[in-house]
């Protein structure tokens, strides 16, 4: 163990889904934007990805986010998103717990930060209460009433969108969104991802179901299955940027308006848009919570040092 690398990084949660934010000791990446970053990351490092989010020493629901040098000096820092399969163009409940990291760690105050991914750059306002307000990469929908036909369940129809990830966004009626039918809703959309990549978008890898709110305020309720079949506990940042791209589309949502997501377990982000061309701007406020200041050990005779799997 004394040639064990060292991997420092502060664990969080964001509306109830976590985020492991590496501060130290990640690959070196070079001084590339983080669009080339996360290739070299890919193509170079994919074992760090998998040792660090999944087990044993992480589980198939945990986000990592390599934080980075920033190569624009007006930017906070650089960020790369990973999960148990593979990486993320953006990531909401992420981003909200690297800004919650790096509030913990002294490294930003309350203001706006800009924050460099390999989609864009986001901005992050820290607010004097700890939640943050993110100002999402242009999202917008690129099919609307995309009708599948799903083995087991029928036609299902739904609209494709972009808000830093690919989602296919349904309503569902004969499943409650409420966490007691977690697995009927994993399996309904595990289902429904798999007909829609063979029949003609293979570019998406997040399916949201949707339905009324059920809390006071709320406007929606949506159970997101994310691409390693994990479900976001929280109401997705990206998920949401594409279900407000959606709304103002149909002329649902007005600019400016507030819509406020539930996800699964309850819990909301507040979202606006401002409108950019056939596109909206959407912004996300949430709060994340930090659950642990953690020190990973990667021990080369380790069997499962880089990770079990999938």
């Amino acid at each position: 163990m004394q040639t064990a690398k060292r991997i420092e990084a502060i664990d969080t949660h964001t509306a109830g889904e976590p985020t492991r934010v590496v501060i130290r000791g990640g690959p070196d990446l070079g001084q590339l934007n983080a669009t080339l970053a996360l290739d070299r990351f890919r193509s170079h490092h994919d074992g760090f990805r998998s040792a660090i989010v999944n087990e044993p020493r992480g589980s198939d629901v945990m986000v990592g986010a390599l934080v980075r040098h920033p190569i624009d000096p007006g930017s906070s820092a650089s960020v790369i998103f990973f999960n148990n399969v593979g990486y993320l163009g953006m990531c909401g409940h992420g981003m909200i717990g690297v800004i919650a990291a790096l509030e913990f760690l002294g490294r930003i105050s309350q203001g706006f930060h800009h924050i460099e991914t390999p989609v864009g750059r986001i901005t992050a306002q820290l607010h004097p209460d700890s939640s943050v307000t993110l100002t999402n990469v242009p999202s917008y929908r690129k099919a609307a009433d995309v009708v599948v036909e799903v083995p087991g369940v029928g036609q299902v129809c739904g609209d494709v969108a972009w808000g830093g990830n690919w989602f296919f966004l349904t309503p569902i009626h004969d499943i409650p969104l409420k966490i007691s039918y977690v697995d009927e809703l994993t399996s309904r959309a595990w289902a429904i991802r798999k007909a829609l990549n063979m029949q003609g978008f293979p570019e998406v890898d997040h399916v949201e179901l949707f339905g009324p709110a059920q809390n006071r305020g709320g406007s929606g309720r949506n159970f997101v299955l994310c691409p390693g079949r994990a479900y976001d506990r929280s109401p997705c940042g990206t998920g949401t940027s594409a279900k407000i791209a959606c709304l103002a589309e149909n002329g649902e949502l007005g600019e400016g308006e507030t819509w406020t997501q539930e996800g699964i377990l309850g819990t909301s982000f507040q979202s606006r848009y401002r409108k950019l061309g056939h596109q909206v701007v959407p912004t996300i406020t949430g709060r994340a919570w930090i659950t642990g200041e953690t020190t990973l050990l990667l021990d080369d005779n380790d069997p499962f040092c880089w990770g079990i799997r999938q």
